[in-house]
């Protein structure tokens, strides 16, 4: 059968039917074939590929948008659900306290340090029984939130009980009570510390931890605050710059370490020079100089002829200087960092970063000035018990924590915290080594009114300089780091009293006001 040819005549307009007007002749003309689809119109194929490169990316947006919507709302729901959930301003919390009666907080030996109360009217208080003792770490609740009251604040407004409890108590229009934090701190311990450093007269802070938990046994930080009238008192707390009552000083006060930091120089020390480090001898005449920079040893002294363990039993600004001079700084720098300078703790409360600014453009002034703990060199009395607590501990730092279990009102255990290693900062063998100069210190060095008690101690004492107010009128921090019962430690403890005097006179005294009540009651 013979295929028809396609007609290719030209046609006028008027020939090709439009429907709804008449038809007029017109002299354009136009391929049949094209009536359709305008030759002038038609999509190139470059064009078609560009649009639809333009879809993909857009596709490609859209798909990341909701990725980020999805990772946001984890972000949101999951790793900050606990800050949100405690947050002051979050409503959602004002409306289960018109549900929930706020759980209790208890010491490790079961004393309640916050409690609320409930009258025959209805009408609750909150009330803390130890008053200022514990006033940093427990918090309060009535003023706003802070500490434990505020870090825990979702599960004290959680009630963990039955359900049949829950609506038994719900059918009698009763409410129910949140869960019931347990913390780690020991009540006699905490009062021992509070006490230790208000009969002396200072203010400061002391840091008690188990060294092979991590658990904060005490936490103390002067002067304080009553929690039960924080209402009343806050404009005057607020206006205290002088003291400045509110600020937790065991985890947020920044001081320079003084001699305490000889721990690290000596380990600094110890690692660059593990074969020849007991070779190590100074003459000590009481005044290092170099450059315009002049070191002394402190309240004058000339300790003479010295090995490594004597300068550091001794205290000897003079040898710890000179020994600055000759350590590399990266390694030195890598030290202090694994002791968690220049980088936070993980700790549930508020904590401040510390300091080690030593580098490798440093001058000799910075080298002698950091190496005996003075300078730009800044710590929490947190994170030097945690120095003392790793050498306790064999070289590892165990992760600080203070709330040891969750119960429900009556007594039912709703979730457990268990120790968990931080990290390893020094081989046992290093640790050995700081913990026999330390037991020297405590024997017949600068710490040697801890001897002779019942009870071994290792240690090392501070004396650290500040300015007054920024003023070039001088005072000095009394420290004292170290732990108890040397063979198999109990606890490690670090006590900064302000403008203490020398870390022999002060910090000692109250650390062995400390290490007495654990051993002796208090």
């Amino acid at each position: 059968m013979r295929r028809k040819k396609k007609n290719t005549e030209e046609l006028t307009v008027s020939e090709v039917p439009v429907y709804g007007e008449d038809p007029k002749p017109q002299k354009e003309k136009i391929d049949i074939l094209d009536i359709t689809k305008p030759k002038a119109v038609r999509e190139p194929p470059k064009n078609r590929k560009e649009r639809n490169r333009a879809m993909v990316k857009a596709s490609y947006f859209m798909v990341a948008m909701f990725l980020s919507l999805v990772v946001y709302l984890v972000y949101f729901n999951v790793i900050r659900a606990d800050s949100i959930n405690s947050n002051a301003y979050n409503t959602k919390q004002s409306a289960k306290e018109n549900m929930i009666i706020r759980g209790a907080i208890y010491s490790a030996d079961g004393q309640p340090l916050a409690i609320t109360n409930v009258d025959a009217g209805g009408n609750e208080s909150r009330v803390y029984p130890y008053y200022q003792t514990f006033s940093h770490v427990v918090g309060y609740a009535t003023n706003g939130r802070s500490g434990i009251e505020s870090v825990y604040n979702d599960e004290l407004l959680t009630c963990s009980s039955s359900i049949l409890q829950q609506i038994e108590d719900s059918a009698q229009n009763v409410k129910v009570r949140g869960d019931s934090l347990y913390l780690t701190l020991n009540t006699s311990l905490q009062r021992a510390a509070y006490d230790a450093l208000g009969n002396y007269g200072y203010n400061g802070a002391v840091v008690v931890l188990e060294p092979d938990t991590g658990k904060i046994l005490a936490m103390v930080s002067r002067p304080g605050f009553d929690p039960n009238t924080i209402s009343q008192d806050w404009d005057i707390l607020v206006s205290d710059e002088a003291n400045s009552p509110l600020l937790n000083r065991a985890t947020q006060g920044l001081y320079p370490p003084g001699s305490t930091f000889k721990v690290l120089t000596t380990l600094a020390y110890i690692r660059e020079n593990p074969d020849d480090y007991q070779n190590f001898t100074f003459n000590c005449q009481g005044l290092v100089s170099m450059g315009d920079v002049n070191i002394t040893c402190y309240g004058g002294s000339v300790h003479g002829s010295e090995t490594l363990e004597q300068a550091f039993m001794n205290s000897c600004n003079g040898a710890f200087a000179t020994i600055g001079t000759e350590l590399e700084y990266d390694a030195y720098r890598d030290i202090c960092e694994d002791f968690f300078f220049n980088d936070s703790i993980d700790l549930v409360l508020p904590t401040s970063e510390s300091q080690f600014e030593l580098e490798s453009g440093s001058s000799v002034g910075e080298q002698m000035t950091t190496a005996i703990g003075q300078g730009d060199t800044l710590a929490t009395p947190l994170q030097m018990a945690m120095v003392a607590a790793a050498v306790a501990n064999n070289g590892t730092i165990m992760k600080p924590y203070l709330l040891d279990y969750i119960a429900t009102y009556d007594g039912d255990v709703v979730r457990e915290y268990n120790p968990s290693s931080y990290r390893t900062v020094m081989s046992s063998a290093e640790a050995e080594i700081l913990a026999g100069y330390m037991t020297s210190t405590a024997q017949s060095g600068t710490a040697s009114a801890l001897s002779g008690n019942g009870y071994t101690v290792a240690g090392k004492t501070g004396s650290a300089e500040y300015e007054i107010d920024g003023s070039e009128n001088m005072g000095t921090h009394s420290w004292f780091i170290g732990y108890s019962n040397v063979e198999d430690p109990d606890i490690a403890i670090a006590v900064i009293a302000e403008n203490g005097g020398s870390g022999s006179s002060t910090a000692v005294p109250i650390a062995k006001y400390i290490f007495d009540a654990y051993y002796y009651g208090y």
